[in-house]
């Protein structure tokens, strides 16, 4: 039996901090006291200490296809060996932007983000398939993405 992963413990003032910046990222932190009862530096440290820890990052989430990456796809991958050390490589790929572990049918699932499909084909010929330790992959081209959030909550 694996161990359980650690988990942070927060309390709701902190919840409730990140629930709000899953909201709106811009919000000030002085809008966000108001909201949870903070002074305006509280929330500042708090999400400092959040995001410093981990349990958190702020980021720009673009849309792909305006910036000219035509083509998403996900890729399924049967590996041999340590699965960790090919899921290293692919995370090093400029093209990835996403890396998992898996069990079942695949062993490891990449997300890409490719220009085009001839882009595709070369991240797949030239820097995946040529990975030691990988055995196969199938790709599922995205044809159009039809939900995306990051607001999951904090539970």
């Amino acid at each position: 039996m694996s161990p359980k992963p650690r988990t942070a413990h927060l309390d709701d003032t902190s919840k409730a901090i990140i629930e709000q910046l899953q909201d709106d990222g811009r919000r000030s932190y002085a809008e966000i006291g108001k909201a949870v009862g903070l002074s305006e530096a509280a929330v500042r440290q708090r999400v400092q200490k959040l995001t410093e820890t981990g349990v958190m990052q702020i980021v720009a989430v673009t849309d792909p296809l305006q910036l000219g990456f035509y083509r998403q796809a996900m890729i399924g991958l049967k590996v041999t060996g340590d699965t960790r050390v090919v899921a290293d490589a692919l995370a090093a790929l400029s093209a990835v932007d996403y890396v998992v572990l898996t069990a079942g049918t695949f062993d490891i699932m990449v997300e890409v983000v490719c220009e085009n499909d001839d882009d595709l084909i070369t991240l797949l010929n030239s820097d995946i398939r040529t990975l030691p330790g990988v055995l196969s992959t199938e790709t599922f081209v995205y044809l159009k993405l039809h939900k995306q959030l990051y607001n999951w909550g904090t539970r």
